[in-house]
């Protein structure tokens, strides 16, 4: 019995706690977040899947997802990423909606901010969200320049504020991919981002077949 108890006791005390909620969990996120977080996925992650640079999605931009995101940015949750980047990879799997088999290019962050930060969030997304897929996962791009944060800015100034802010990466200036890439990020909004990404790896003549985020602000396509 009194093993039993110590047992119990060393669960208890060892047992982490939910990475949103902070109360004890056996996972990294509770039921109860896990929940309110699949409140905000969206029912058809393809509705966006059209267009020169089509958009897969997981879920809608706002409340717990908001926040979790948020967290992981901010608030220094990286294994948060972990589950947002199985769930966006699940999503993908379920109904992919290419033929061939995509390299993940996760959007670069610039260097300086992210030994800030310690981690690039969309590298910690894709590399899970590969993980789920087996899809490989690449260094294609290097963010040479240091932005404004997006957020206020007009979509102009959007524009204005990403050019040129990315180079081809080493290994694909030696060896680019036979197969498409996905870029990854973890949300999408104006897709001013995605779209200069794209530019430069277009303008390498490596395609680009759309790009995965976890939330997006969008509301219809």
């Amino acid at each position: 019995m009194m093993r039993s108890l110590l047992r119990s006791f060393s669960n208890l005390i060892l047992q982490p706690n939910c990475l949103l909620c902070d109360r004890a969990a056996r996972e990294p996120i509770c039921p109860a977040c896990q929940r309110r977080l699949q409140h905000y996925q969206r029912p058809d992650p393809a509705a966006f899947w059209q267009g020169d640079l089509p958009l897969w999605v997981w879920g809608h931009y706002a409340g717990a997802l908001k926040q979790a995101i948020a967290r992981l940015k901010y608030d220094n949750k990286p294994e948060l990423a972990r589950s947002l980047g199985f769930w966006l990879g699940a999503s993908w799997q379920s109904s992919p909606p290419l033929s061939s088999r995509p390299v993940l290019v996760p959007i670069p962050m610039h260097a300086t901010k992210q030994q800030q930060r310690g981690f690039n969030q969309a590298e910690l997304i894709a590399r899970s969200f590969g993980h789920y897929t087996r899809l490989r996962l690449a260094t294609g791009l290097v963010r040479v320049r240091a932005t404004e944060a997006m957020f206020g800015l007009s979509p102009a100034a959007r524009d204005r504020n990403i050019t040129d802010a990315f180079q081809l990466a080493a290994d694909f200036q030696r060896r680019p991919p036979r197969q498409p890439v996905l870029l990854v990020d973890d949300i999408y909004t104006t897709g001013a981002t995605a779209r200069e990404a794209a530019r430069v790896l277009a303008a390498a003549q490596i395609p680009v077949a759309g790009i995965a985020a976890i939330a997006t602000t969008r509301e219809r396509p």
